[in-house]
């Protein structure tokens, strides 16, 4: 009896001790858990489209294209209206000071000239008869049988006939007058650039038929942008190309402004000439003149997306080291959905070119994109 007593405490107390090491295992364990570091997480990091900034290759100039025309051209009209009935040129033909280009049915003025005529040989009719009256009234007062007073009416009846004569004299002259302006000349020698006119059509006093050029000196003729005419003004020489004449570059200086813009396009025309061009310029050539400016710095262009606004300074994200940091930039002319970056970017730099308003100051991306 006891030893069974004997068996059973000693069971309990192995009991115990087992319990007691397990619960000192579980704490330690628990406790281990407790004060061991947390586990790494992978960061979730931000992918952002990137395109990397490369040296350009041209530097901030300008281009525009224009056509050769003549310094002085003449645009003729006739001064009378009619119908045309005979053309004596084409695009191109070779003109002489003096030759008809052109002329209208004059028929009507021919009947205006016959007209004046007789009105003349009528007031010099008139004239004759007042001139017979007086002198014979002037006998017949210097032998008293007429008064003063009658022979001055007489007098007075013969200034009248002098001044008709006169007036329809002055009448036939601007009918024949009329009469030549029915043939449209040139005025000066040169080549015919345009034909604004055919025969058979009715055209109005000072409608502009035919465009002669003066044969000499060529320009260009471009049309620029009011926001480019200071920087036009300040330039040196002008480099202006021809599409007709390949591997030939001319020299060309700004000669005259126009002081108005055009009503339709709000461009200013400015005229170039050329200096010591070959003679296969043509007129009508299409040209390219272009601003020869050596201090002009390589000008870096970026999308118009890049651009993150703070206030009234432009910026853009730079990555580097997958860090993103806001760097301010000076912006120039706009583009086909690009912007020009003046200052504040160098090549190589690499920036963020889309979603750039849902990002923050030194935060960590990851990148993709092309270079720029």
């Amino acid at each position: 009896m006891f030893n069974v007593r004997l068996n059973l405490s000693r069971k309990k107390r192995y009991y115990a001790l087992a319990a007691l090491a397990a619960g000192c295992l579980v704490a330690g364990m628990m406790a281990k858990a407790h004060f061991a570091a947390p586990a790494i997480e992978p960061e979730n990091l931000t992918l952002v489209r990137t395109q990397v900034i490369q040296a350009a290759n041209s530097g901030q100039g300008y281009a525009y294209a224009g056509e050769v025309r003549g310094r002085y051209e003449s645009q003729l009209a006739f001064q009378v209206t009619g119908k045309i009935i005979k053309r004596n040129i084409e695009l191109g033909s070779i003109v002489s000071a003096g030759d008809v280009l052109m002329q209208i049915d004059a028929k009507d003025i021919q009947q205006t000239v016959n007209s004046s005529s007789a009105q003349v040989y009528s007031a010099q009719s008139q004239l004759k008869l007042a001139e017979s009256n007086l002198n014979r009234y002037r006998q017949l007062l210097d032998s008293g049988a007429v008064s003063r007073a009658q022979y001055d009416q007489y007098a007075n009846a013969y200034d009248a006939a002098v001044a008709a004569v006169q007036q329809a004299a002055a009448q036939h002259a601007q009918s024949a007058n009329q009469l030549d302006y029915s043939l449209l000349k040139a005025d000066q020698a040169g080549v015919v650039a345009a034909i604004t006119a055919e025969a058979g059509q009715v055209v109005s006093a000072g409608q502009v038929v035919v465009t002669v050029v003066r044969d000499g000196e060529r320009e260009i003729e471009i049309n620029v942008p009011e926001n480019r005419l200071e920087e036009l003004k300040n330039a040196g020489q002008l480099k202006v190309t021809l599409w007709a004449l390949p591997g030939v570059t001319l020299d060309g200086k700004v000669r005259e402004i126009a002081p108005m813009a055009d009503p339709a396009t709000r461009t200013f025309k400015v005229r170039v000439s050329l200096l010591n061009p070959p003679t296969a310029v043509k007129l009508g050539m299409t040209a390219t003149v272009a601003l020869s400016d050596g201090d002009a710095r390589p000008v870096i262009t970026i999308p118009l997306a890049a651009l993150y606004q703070t206030g009234d300074t432009p910026a853009v994200w730079v990555v580097k080291n997958d860090i993103l940091a806001l760097r301010s930039i000076q912006t120039g002319s706009f583009g086909d959905g690009t912007i020009q970056v003046l200052a504040g970017l160098q090549p190589g730099d690499r920036i963020v070119t889309a979603g750039v308003h849902k990002l923050k100051e030194g935060q960590r991306v990851k990148t993709a994109g092309d270079a720029l």
